[in-house]
C-alpha cells in the first residue's frame, strides 16, 4: 500500500536553531519525515526563553514538534564520527549556521554534496551567499530593516520603525525552504541527483514586500531616483522616519490606501476591509452611502490631489459612527470582505479556528498540555498530521547513537568528554 504521507521514509538531519530551520523541520515531520534535531549540549537557545520546566518553553514547543533530538558538540573533533553517521543516514540536511561556520566545520553545502551526491542540503543565510553582506550575521528584525520590509509595513512606535512581534521573514524563509526541499526531493526521484536549496532571510523578507518591489523601467525609474534623493537629503537634515516614509511613498493607487484596502476605527474598535476590485469598491461605497467619482478610472491617471484625502476623512467619520459588529453586519450583507481586528489570544477560542481544527492539544511529558497550531496545510488521507512533543532533552541520546551504529563504550566516552549528554 502506498504511503499516505508525502515525506514518509525521508530522513532529515536538522542543524538548526531559533526559527527558520526548526520550523521547516517541523513542517517536514508533519508530512511524515523522520527528523533528528542536533543541538548543542546546552540545548537550542529557544528551550530557555521563558522556560516552563527545565529545557522546555512554549516557543521551543511551537516549532520543534515531531522530532528526535540529539545533543552534540559539533566543534569537538570527537563528534566527527557521529556527524558522518548522521550524514550517511540522511536524505536531507537542514542548516542555518552563522556565515562561515559550516565551512569551518567541513559541513558546508558544497562539501556535503561532493561527499554525498544524493543528499539534499537546505540552508538559510541572512543575506545570501554572495555579495558584500554575505559574511554578516543577522536575525529577523535586522533583516526586516535591511530588506525594506519594515518600512513597507509601516508600523511605527514612538516615531521609530518597528517590526511587530512576529518574526515573519523567518517563517517565510522556513516555508520557502520546505518548498525548496520538497522540489529537490521530487527532482531527485527523476534524476537520482541531490542538490543545494539556498534560501536567504533577506529575499524571504523582500518576497513579503513583493507588491512594492516591482518597477516599470520605462515609467518608474526617474521617479524612484527622485524619491531616493529626497530620502537621502532628509537623512542628512535629520528628518523623522515618518517624514522619510511619506517621501518614500510611490503609491500608484491612492484610492486603495485611502479608502478601500485598509483598517478603520469604529465606535468600539477596528475593522479591516479589502476592496481591490471595482465591483467591491462599488458595494462598499453603496453600503456606506458615499460617492467616489473616480471608481473605475485608471488610478495611474491624473487625480485631484485633494480628492482622496477629503473623501478619506468623510469615510473615516462614517466608520466611527457605528460599532464594529454593526459594520460587520452591514458590510457582510453587502458582500464586502471585512473582519474585526483580533488579538492572537482570542484565536484559541475562535469558532472558525475550531471548526477547521486549526489547533490541537498535545501532551508534553514534563511541561503539561499545550494548545498548538495544527499543520498549516491539509492533505487528504492524513497527508499532514499534527505531531507529538519532542522527548525530554537528552533522553534519546543513547538510543539515537546506538541506531547510528555506536556501541555503549563509544557512547560512554562521548558523554565523559562532554561531546554529548544523556539524562
Amino acid at each position: 500500500m502506498a504511503a499516505s504521507q508525502p515525506f514518509e521514509g525521508i530522513k532529515v538531519v536538522e542543524f538548526g536553531q531559533f526559527v527558520a530551520v526548526p520550523f521547516c523541520g517541523q513542517l517536514l515531520a508533519e508530512g511524515g519525515a523522520e527528523v533528528v534535531k542536533v543541538e548543542s549540549p546546552e540545548g537550542d537557545p529557544n528551550r530557555h526563553m521563558g522556560e516552563i520546566v527545565a529545557y522546555e518553553s512554549r516557543i521551543f514547543v511551537s516549532r520543534n514538534r515531531g522530532k528526535h533530538t540529539l545533543p552534540l558538540k559539533l566543534s569537538d573533533a570527537s563528534a566527527k564520527p557521529v556527524i558522518d553517521a548522521l550524514l550517511s543516514w540522511a536524505d536531507v540536511v537542514l542548516m542555518n549556521f552563522r556565515p562561515g561556520l559550516a565551512a569551518k566545520m567541513g559541513i558546508d553545502a558544497e562539501t556535503l554534496l561532493q561527499r554525498f551526491p544524493q543528499l539534499i542540503i537546505g540552508e538559510v543565510t541572512p543575506f545570501g551567499k554572495l555579495g558584500p553582506d554575505a559574511g554578516l550575521s543577522a536575525m529577523d528584525i535586522v533583516v526586516q530593516a535591511r530588506s525594506g520590509l519594515m518600512a513597507a509595513m509601516g508600523c511605527v512606535v514612538d516615531g521609530r520603525p518597528a517590526p511587530g512581534e512576529p518574526v515573519i521573514s523567518d517563517y517565510m524563509a522556513a516555508t520557502s525552504l520546505a518548498f525548496g526541499v520538497s522540489s529537490a526531493l521530487f527532482r531527485r526521484e527523476r534524476t537520482g541527483k541531490g542538490g543545494i536549496v539556498d534560501v536567504s532571510l533577506m529575499q524571504s523578507a523582500m518576497t513579503l514586500a513583493n507588491n512594492q518591489l516591482i518597477r516599470s523601467e520605462d515609467l518608474d525609474q526617474a521617479k524612484h531616483q527622485e524619491i531616493i534623493a529626497n530620502i537621502n537629503q532628509q537623512r542628512i537634515d535629520g528628518a523623522s522616519f515618518e517624514a522619510q516614509r511619506a517621501s518614500a511613498s510611490s503609491a500608484r493607487m491612492p484610492a486603495l490606501t485611502a479608502i478601500y484596502f485598509r483598517t478603520f476605527d469604529t465606535l468600539d474598535g477596528c475593522i479591516a476591509i479589502a476592496c481591490a476590485s471595482r465591483g467591491l469598491q462599488e458595494r462598499f461605497s453603496k453600503a456606506l452611502g458615499f460617492v467616489d467619482r473616480y471608481i473605475g478610472m485608471s488610478q495611474a491617471g491624473p487625480i485631484d490631489e485633494q480628492y482622496y484625502p477629503t473623501l478619506q476623512a468623510e469615510v473615516e467619520g462614517l466608520m466611527r459612527a457605528q460599532s464594529s459588529q454593526d459594520w460587520m453586519g452591514v458590510l457582510q450583507a453587502a458582500g464586502v470582505p471585512v473582519s474585526t481586528v483580533k488579538f492572537p489570544v482570542e484565536l484559541f477560542e475562535d469558532p472558525q479556528a475550531a471548526a477547521n481544527e486549526m489547533f490541537y492539544v498535545l501532551q508534553h511529558p514534563t511541561a503539561g498540555a499545550f494548545r498548538a497550531l495544527s499543520p498549516p496545510v491539509k492533505l487528504n488521507d492524513d497527508g499532514f498530521q499534527a505531531q507529538t512533543a519532542t522527548a525530554p532533552f537528552a533522553t534519546e541520546t543513547r538510543a539515537l547513537l546506538t541506531s547510528l551504529g555506536l556501541v555503549d563504550d563509544q557512547i560512554d566516552e562521548l558523554v565523559k568528554q562532554g561531546v554529548t549528554i544523556e539524562r
